[in-house]
Protein backbone atom coordinates (compact mmCIF):
# COMPACT_ATOMS: atom_id res chain seq x y z
CA UNK A 1 0.00 0.00 0.00
CA UNK A 2 1.19 3.45 -0.40
CA UNK A 3 0.78 4.35 2.94
CA UNK A 4 2.60 3.04 5.92
CA UNK A 5 1.10 -0.18 8.17
CA UNK A 6 2.92 2.56 11.29
CA UNK A 7 3.91 5.63 10.12
CA UNK A 8 2.53 7.53 13.12
CA UNK A 9 4.48 5.24 15.53
CA UNK A 10 5.52 7.79 18.85
CA UNK A 11 9.37 6.82 17.73
CA UNK A 12 9.48 8.90 14.43
CA UNK A 13 12.63 6.80 13.57
CA UNK A 14 10.44 4.18 12.94
CA UNK A 15 8.48 6.39 10.18
CA UNK A 16 11.51 6.60 8.30
CA UNK A 17 13.09 2.86 8.44
CA UNK A 18 9.80 1.92 6.75
CA UNK A 19 10.88 3.75 3.92
CA UNK A 20 15.03 2.72 3.92
CA UNK A 21 13.63 -0.04 1.33
CA UNK A 22 10.71 0.10 -0.88
CA UNK A 23 8.21 -1.22 1.69
CA UNK A 24 5.39 -3.86 -0.02
CA UNK A 25 2.65 -1.81 0.06
CA UNK A 26 4.43 0.97 -2.06
CA UNK A 27 3.51 -0.14 -5.25
CA UNK A 28 4.34 3.50 -7.14
CA UNK A 29 0.63 3.90 -8.53
CA UNK A 30 -2.80 4.42 -6.87
CA UNK A 31 -4.58 1.76 -5.17
CA UNK A 32 -7.23 0.42 -8.04
CA UNK A 33 -9.94 1.01 -4.96
CA UNK A 34 -9.23 4.72 -4.90
CA UNK A 35 -8.48 4.53 -8.59
CA UNK A 36 -12.24 3.52 -9.02
CA UNK A 37 -13.58 6.47 -6.23
CA UNK A 38 -12.19 8.66 -8.50
CA UNK A 39 -13.36 7.76 -11.50
CA UNK A 40 -16.47 7.59 -10.05
CA UNK A 41 -16.37 11.39 -8.71
CA UNK A 42 -15.97 10.82 -5.04
CA UNK A 43 -12.49 12.41 -4.56
CA UNK A 44 -13.17 16.56 -4.77
CA UNK A 45 -12.55 19.30 -3.15
CA UNK A 46 -9.88 19.63 -1.29
CA UNK A 47 -8.18 16.26 -0.47
CA UNK A 48 -6.05 15.22 2.10
CA UNK A 49 -4.22 12.37 1.66
CA UNK A 50 -3.14 10.77 5.60
CA UNK A 51 -0.19 8.78 5.61
CA UNK A 52 1.01 9.98 2.41
CA UNK A 53 3.82 7.64 2.13
CA UNK A 54 5.14 8.53 -1.61
CA UNK A 55 2.05 10.54 -2.16
CA UNK A 56 0.44 8.15 -5.05
CA UNK A 57 -2.87 9.09 -3.72
CA UNK A 58 -2.30 12.91 -3.31
CA UNK A 59 -1.15 13.17 -6.61
CA UNK A 60 -4.28 11.13 -7.81
CA UNK A 61 -6.10 13.85 -6.58
CA UNK A 62 -4.00 16.71 -8.17
CA UNK A 63 -3.72 14.43 -11.10
CA UNK A 64 -7.75 15.54 -11.40
CA UNK A 65 -6.99 19.37 -11.02
CA UNK A 66 -7.90 19.02 -7.20
CA UNK A 67 -6.36 20.81 -4.28
CA UNK A 68 -4.45 17.85 -2.72
CA UNK A 69 -2.28 17.42 0.47
CA UNK A 70 -0.45 14.95 1.89
CA UNK A 71 1.16 14.25 5.53
CA UNK A 72 3.24 11.84 6.93
CA UNK A 73 5.95 11.32 9.36
CA UNK A 74 8.87 9.69 6.88
CA UNK A 75 11.04 12.26 5.29
CA UNK A 76 12.22 9.99 3.11
CA UNK A 77 8.52 9.36 1.66
CA UNK A 78 7.63 12.60 1.55
CA UNK A 79 11.24 13.60 -0.62
CA UNK A 80 10.09 10.64 -2.68
CA UNK A 81 6.35 12.18 -2.92
CA UNK A 82 7.48 15.81 -3.95
CA UNK A 83 9.93 14.09 -6.31
CA UNK A 84 7.02 12.33 -7.95
CA UNK A 85 5.09 15.51 -8.12
CA UNK A 86 8.01 17.37 -9.84
CA UNK A 87 8.56 14.44 -12.07
CA UNK A 88 4.69 13.87 -13.45
CA UNK A 89 4.02 17.72 -13.33
CA UNK A 90 1.70 18.04 -10.35
CA UNK A 91 1.19 20.25 -7.82
CA UNK A 92 0.54 18.94 -4.59
CA UNK A 93 1.94 19.72 -0.92
CA UNK A 94 3.65 17.25 1.16
CA UNK A 95 3.68 17.89 4.94
CA UNK A 96 5.31 16.95 8.02
CA UNK A 97 2.38 16.06 10.08
CA UNK A 98 1.31 13.29 12.97
CA UNK A 99 -1.75 12.00 11.63
CA UNK A 100 -2.90 12.06 15.98
CA UNK A 101 -2.73 15.84 16.01
CA UNK A 102 -5.22 16.98 13.48
CA UNK A 103 -7.56 18.61 15.93
CA UNK A 104 -4.30 21.26 15.81
CA UNK A 105 -4.49 21.98 12.71
CA UNK A 106 -6.01 25.06 11.27
CA UNK A 107 -7.36 23.63 7.86
CA UNK A 108 -9.97 21.95 6.16
CA UNK A 109 -11.06 19.42 3.58
CA UNK A 110 -13.74 18.24 1.73
CA UNK A 111 -12.26 14.35 0.88
CA UNK A 112 -9.76 12.46 3.73
CA UNK A 113 -8.15 9.62 1.67
CA UNK A 114 -6.52 6.72 4.19
CA UNK A 115 -4.99 3.59 2.95
CA UNK A 116 -3.54 1.63 5.79
CA UNK A 117 -3.30 3.69 8.50
CA UNK A 118 -6.49 3.40 10.37
CA UNK A 119 -5.51 -0.30 10.90
CA UNK A 120 -2.52 0.17 13.25
CA UNK A 121 -4.54 2.25 15.82
CA UNK A 122 -5.83 0.57 19.18
CA UNK A 123 -9.15 1.63 20.63
CA UNK A 124 -7.51 4.88 22.11
CA UNK A 125 -5.79 6.03 19.14
CA UNK A 126 -8.77 5.67 17.23
CA UNK A 127 -10.86 8.13 18.97
CA UNK A 128 -8.26 10.62 19.05
CA UNK A 129 -7.81 10.10 15.40
CA UNK A 130 -11.85 10.16 14.69
CA UNK A 131 -12.02 13.38 16.65
CA UNK A 132 -9.17 14.79 14.68
CA UNK A 133 -11.04 13.32 11.63
CA UNK A 134 -14.02 15.84 12.76
CA UNK A 135 -11.93 18.34 13.02
CA UNK A 136 -10.69 18.90 9.38
CA UNK A 137 -12.93 17.86 7.23
CA UNK A 138 -16.22 20.18 6.42
CA UNK A 139 -19.82 19.48 6.90
CA UNK A 140 -20.53 17.15 4.08
CA UNK A 141 -16.87 16.05 3.54
CA UNK A 142 -16.58 12.26 2.99
CA UNK A 143 -13.40 10.10 4.50
CA UNK A 144 -12.54 6.95 2.15
CA UNK A 145 -10.59 3.94 4.47
CA UNK A 146 -8.84 1.16 2.87
CA UNK A 147 -7.53 -1.01 6.30
CA UNK A 148 -6.98 -4.54 6.52
CA UNK A 149 -9.83 -7.04 7.04
CA UNK A 150 -10.76 -9.80 9.31
CA UNK A 151 -11.22 -11.49 6.17
CA UNK A 152 -7.26 -11.67 5.23
CA UNK A 153 -6.13 -15.38 6.25
CA UNK A 154 -3.33 -15.49 8.80
CA UNK A 155 -2.03 -13.80 12.03
CA UNK A 156 0.72 -11.60 10.87
CA UNK A 157 1.05 -8.02 9.91
CA UNK A 158 -1.64 -5.28 11.39
CA UNK A 159 -4.33 -5.53 13.15
CA UNK A 160 -7.20 -7.34 11.31
CA UNK A 161 -10.45 -4.44 11.68
CA UNK A 162 -13.73 -5.88 11.94
CA UNK A 163 -17.21 -3.69 10.41
CA UNK A 164 -18.32 -4.09 14.07
CA UNK A 165 -15.37 -1.82 14.96
CA UNK A 166 -15.39 0.43 12.14
CA UNK A 167 -18.73 0.80 12.76
CA UNK A 168 -18.18 1.97 16.33
CA UNK A 169 -15.30 4.39 15.63
CA UNK A 170 -17.74 6.56 13.78
CA UNK A 171 -21.06 5.84 15.90
CA UNK A 172 -21.28 9.35 17.03
CA UNK A 173 -22.17 12.01 14.78
CA UNK A 174 -20.54 10.53 11.27
CA UNK A 175 -22.50 8.54 8.55
CA UNK A 176 -21.37 5.38 8.11
CA UNK A 177 -22.18 5.15 4.35
CA UNK A 178 -20.56 1.75 3.09
CA UNK A 179 -18.16 -0.65 4.33
CA UNK A 180 -17.27 -2.87 1.12
CA UNK A 181 -14.81 -6.00 0.66
CA UNK A 182 -11.63 -4.60 -1.87
CA UNK A 183 -7.76 -5.64 -2.12
CA UNK A 184 -4.87 -3.81 -1.30
CA UNK A 185 -2.17 -4.58 -3.54
CA UNK A 186 0.97 -5.14 -2.81
CA UNK A 187 4.75 -6.34 -4.52
CA UNK A 188 5.09 -9.02 -2.68
CA UNK A 189 1.76 -11.34 -3.36
CA UNK A 190 -0.12 -11.28 -6.83
CA UNK A 191 -3.58 -12.07 -4.81
CA UNK A 192 -2.84 -8.73 -2.57
CA UNK A 193 -4.30 -8.30 0.81
CA UNK A 194 -8.04 -8.82 2.01
CA UNK A 195 -9.52 -5.17 3.36
CA UNK A 196 -12.19 -2.93 3.82
CA UNK A 197 -12.95 0.08 1.59
CA UNK A 198 -14.83 2.08 4.15
CA UNK A 199 -16.57 5.46 3.30
CA UNK A 200 -17.83 7.93 5.81
CA UNK A 201 -19.64 11.38 5.57
CA UNK A 202 -19.57 13.74 7.93
CA UNK A 203 -23.39 15.19 8.25
CA UNK A 204 -24.38 19.12 7.45
CA UNK A 205 -25.74 20.84 10.45
CA UNK A 206 -29.28 19.97 11.05
CA UNK A 207 -31.68 22.83 9.35
CA UNK A 208 -33.25 24.99 11.97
Amino acid sequence: MTQSHSHFHPDIAVAADLYAQRPPWDIDRPQPAFVALAEAGAIRGRVLDIGCGTGEHALLAAALGLDATGIDLADNALDSARRKAADRGLTARFSYREALALTEWDESFDTVLDCGLFHIFDANDRAAYVAGLWSVIRPGGRYFMLGFSDRQPGTGGPHRLTRDEITAAFAQEWRVDSIEAATIEITTDPEGIRAWLVAVTKPEPAQQ
